[in-house]
C-alpha cells in the first residue's frame, strides 16, 4: 500500500522566477506584498527592479527603525518618509544609519513632524550622492538660527552629494531667508521643481527694514521676490514647477515671475494666494502658456475672466484647479471644457456651479472635447440628477474619479446613472448626499413611499387637536421629512435576480465614500459594497447600518486599508470580532462616538489588525484608559491615537 502512495506521489515543479514576477505585475502593491509571503522564491521574486521604481518606506523614529533600515540596506535603491526625528541621540544614531546602510542608494528623503540639528543633517547630506528628492517642509529648527550652511567646507560638501537635485520642498519654513534661501539653492544647481508653499516671502516691502523689497542686499530675516527671481533666472532651463501657495504674492510680483526671461514652467500652484485677481491670471497665461497644471484654488477674488483667459490661453493643459474660488459662476465653463487636453478638473466649493455650462462644453466632438479622467462637483449645491445624468453619459468612457459630496440635490437616480455608464469608476465620494437611499444601491425604482400616518396622499393642511405657533391647523409634511419605504426580502430576493444597474457594476472601485447617507440599511451594504480592490470606505454617520453590515464589508473587501465607521451607534464589539479576522491589512480605523465598542474591541484589534496606523476611539465611553496602553504597547506601526472622552470623561469637566 505504501508503495502505490509513492508511485502516485508526483513534486511539483517549481515555476520558473521570471514566470512568478510575470504573475505579480498584475496585482495591486498590496496584494504584491501579501503574495511575497507564501515563501521565500516569491519573496524574492516580489523584490524584483519593476517592483521598486516607486515603493516609498515610511516610519517614525523608534528603535526598531534601525534594523529596518539596515534590512534596506540590501536593495539596490528606495525613498523614505521618517517623521518623529528630534535633537536626541536616537534621531542622530538613526541618520548616521541612513547614511552608512543607505547613502547612495537613496533617492528621496523626507522629513516630516521632526526638529533635527543642523549638526545631523550636515553629516547625512554629504553621504547622499544619489539623491533626487529632498523634503524639508517645516523643519523650522534647521533655519532658526540662520547659520545653516554658513560654512564654505559644508557647502562644498553638500554640493558634491546634491548636484542632480531635482526637486526641494521648502515649505511652511517660518525662517527661510535670503542667505540660507541662497546658500542651499547654491548646492542644487539642477532643480527642476521648487516648493514655498506657506513662506514668509517679501513680495514687494520688507518690514523689517521698512523699505521696499530689492533696496538692500539680501536679507538674514526673510525670503525676498529679488531672491526668488535671481535662482529662477539662474536656474530657468531646469525649472518647470514651482509651489507658491499660501504665500502673500501680489499681481505684479506674479507678473515678474511669470515674464522671466527663458523660464517655461509646466507646473504652478498658487492655491489660496487672496492678493490675486483676474489681470494676474490674464498676465500669467499670456507669458506661460505652456503651462499643464494649474492651481488657483482659494483665490477668493477670481471671476469668470480668469476662466475664459485659462481658456483661451492654456491650449496644453491637463490639469485646472478652481476649488472654493467663490465668485465663479457658469460662464466660460463650456469654453474650457473644448480644451481636449483637459484630462483633471475640480470646482468643489464653487457655490454658483449648476453644471448646465459644463454639460454643454462636452456635447461637442470626442476630438474637440475634454476628456476628463478626474471630477470634482463637492458641495456644488446647484448639482441635480440631470446634469449628474447627462454627465455619466458623456464621460462614461474616461472618468475615474467623481466627488459630488454635499451635493444635496442628487438623488437615487444619480447613482443608477453612475452604476450604469461609469463603468471605469476609481473612486467615488457620495457623502452628505442624503437623499441617496437603498433603492439607489441597488439600482431599482421605488414605487411607493413609506408613509408613517397612512395617509394615501397629502391633502393639505388638516384640522389637528395640537394647539400650537401654527394655529389650529397641521402644516403639510416637508420633503425632507419622508422616509423611504424600507426595503423587504421580496425585494432583496428581486435585486438578486435582476440584471440592473446597482452599485455592483462598479467592481474597480478603490474608494468609497457614503458617510452621512443617513436613509442607507444594512439593507443595501451588505448586497453592494463587495469590492475585492476596495481600499478606503467611509460609512461613518449612517444611524441605520448594524454589525451585519460591518461583517461583510469585511467578508467582501479584504484589501481594505481606512475603514470610518464614526457615529453608528449600532456598531458593537460583536461585528469587530466578525470582522476583525478579515481586516489583516487595515492601516486607519475610524470608530468615534460608538458607544456599543468596549475593550473587547481593542483586544480584537490587537489580535488580527497588526498593521494598524491610525485610530480614532474618541467619546468611546466604554473603553479603558488600561485597555487603550496595552494596545499601544502592542501594535508596532501606530502612530496616531485619538481618545478624547474616552471611558464615560465628563466632556464639560474635560474642557
Amino acid at each position: 500500500m505504501e508503495d502505490c502512495e509513492w508511485e502516485d506521489f508526483t513534486e511539483t515543479p517549481e515555476l520558473p522566477l521570471e514566470i512568478i514576477v510575470y504573475i505579480l505585475s498584475f496585482l495591486h502593491a498590496s496584494d504584491r506584498k501579501e503574495a511575497s509571503l507564501v515563501c521565500r522564491r516569491w519573496y524574492s521574486a516580489s523584490q524584483d527592479l519593476r517592483f521598486q521604481r516607486d515603493v516609498t518606506f515610511c516610519f517614525p523614529a523608534s528603535a526598531s527603525s534601525l534594523e529596518l533600515i539596515r534590512g534596506l540596506g540590501r536593495k539596490s535603491r528606495c525613498s523614505l518618509i521618517i517623521s518623529q526625528l528630534d535633537g536626541f541621540s536616537l534621531s542622530r544614531s538613526l541618520l548616521l544609519e541612513v547614511g552608512v546602510c543607505l547613502g547612495p542608494k537613496l533617492e528621496s528623503l523626507a522629513l516630516p513632524g521632526s526638529s533635527i540639528t543642523e549638526a545631523s543633517l550636515l553629516a547625512l547630506l554629504p553621504r547622499l550622492t544619489s539623491l533626487r528628492r529632498l523634503d524639508l517642509r517645516g523643519l523650522d529648527s534647521l533655519f532658526m538660527s540662520g547659520a545653516f550652511l554658513s560654512r564654505e567646507e559644508h557647502r562644498q560638501q553638500v554640493r558634491s552629494a546634491l548636484s542632480g537635485l531635482e526637486e526641494l520642498d521648502l515649505s511652511d519654513l517660518r525662517y527661510l531667508s535670503d542667505l540660507t534661501f541662497n546658500r542651499l539653492t547654491g548646492c542644487t544647481p539642477r532643480l527642476c521643481r521648487l516648493a514655498l508653499a506657506g513662506c514668509h516671502i517679501a513680495f514687494e516691502f520688507d518690514p523689517y527694514r521698512g523699505c521696499p523689497v530689492g533696496t538692500v542686499e539680501d536679507s538674514s530675516a526673510l525670503l525676498s521676490l529679488r531672491n526668488l527671481r535671481r535662482l529662477l533666472t539662474e536656474q530657468k532651463s531646469t525649472v518647470v514647477a514651482l509651489d507658491l501657495s499660501r504665500t502673500s504674492i501680489t499681481p505684479e510680483s506674479l507678473r515678474i515671475i511669470a515674464q522671466v526671461q527663458g523660464l517655461v514652467l509646466d507646473e504652478l500652484c498658487l492655491h489660496g494666494c487672496k492678493e490675486l485677481t483676474d489681470y494676474s491670471v490674464e498676465v500669467l497665461v499670456k507669458h506661460q502658456p505652456s503651462l499643464k497644471k494649474l492651481d488657483i484654488s482659494a483665490c477668493t477674488e477670481l471671476t469668470n475672466r480668469s476662466v475664459e483667459a485659462v481658456a483661451r490661453g492654456l491650449k496644453t493643459l491637463t490639469h485646472l484647479s478652481l476649488s472654493r474660488d467663490w465668485r465663479i459662476t457658469e460662464k466660460g465653463l463650456a469654453d474650457l471644457l473644448s480644451v481636449s487636453s483637459l484630462r483633471s478638473l475640480d470646482l468643489s466649493e464653487c457655490l454658483h456651479i449648476s453644471g448646465t455650462e459644463i454639460v454643454k462644453g462636452l456635447t461637442g466632438s470626442v476630438a474637440a472635447r475634454a476628456q476628463l479622467e478626474t471630477l470634482s462637483l463637492k458641495s456644488c449645491t446647484y448639482i441635480r440628477d440631470l446634469e449628474v445624468f447627462s454627465l455619466t453619459q458623456l464621460l462614461g468612457d474616461t472618468l475615474r474619479e467623481l466627488d459630488l459630496t454635499s451635493c444635496v440635490n442628487v438623488t437615487d437616480l444619480s447613482v443608477r446613472s453612475i452604476a450604469t455608464y461609469l463603468h471605469r469608476l476609481v473612486v467615488l465620494r457620495l457623502g452628505w448626499c442624503k437623499e441617496v437611499t437603498d433603492w439607489g444601491l441597488l439600482g431599482m425604482v421605488e414605487t411607493t413611499k413609506c408613509d408613517p400616518d397612512n395617509e394615501a396622499s397629502d391633502k393639505g393642511p388638516k384640522f389637528t387637536r395640537t394647539f400650537g405657533n401654527m394655529g389650529f391647523f397641521k402644516p403639510p409634511r416637508l420633503p425632507f421629512e419622508e422616509r423611504p419605504k424600507l426595503v423587504t426580502q421580496n425585494d432583496l430576493q428581486q435585486f438578486k435576480q435582476q440584471a440592473g444597474a446597482s452599485l455592483l457594476a462598479l467592481n474597480r472601485l478603490q474608494e468609497l465614500d457614503l458617510s452621512a447617507c443617513d436613509k442607507l440599511t444594512d439593507s443595501s451594504i451588505t448586497q453592494v459594497v463587495r469590492y475585492p480592490d476596495l481600499h478606503s470606505l467611509s460609512l461613518s454617520m449612517l444611524p441605520e447600518i448594524t454589525d451585519a453590515s460591518l461583517a461583510s464589508v469585511a467578508w467582501h473587501c479584504r484589501s481594505l486599508t481606512s475603514l470610518a465607521l464614526s457615529h453608528c451607534p449600532g456598531i458593537s464589539d460583536r461585528g469587530v470580532a466578525q470582522a476583525a479576522p478579515y481586516l489583516q491589512r487595515l492601516q486607519h480605523l475610524y470608530l468615534s462616538c460608538c458607544n456599543n465598542i468596549t475593550d473587547r474591541s481593542l483586544f480584537l484589534l490587537v489580535q488580527h489588525c497588526k498593521r494598524l496606523r491610525t485610530l480614532d476611539i474618541s467619546r468611546c465611553k466604554n473603553i479603558s484608559m488600561t485597555t487603550l496602553e496595552l494596545l499601544q504597547s502592542q501594535l508596532p506601526f501606530l502612530e496616531n491615537v485619538h481618545y478624547k472622552f474616552i471611558g464615560g470623561a465628563d466632556h464639560i469637566l474635560a474642557l
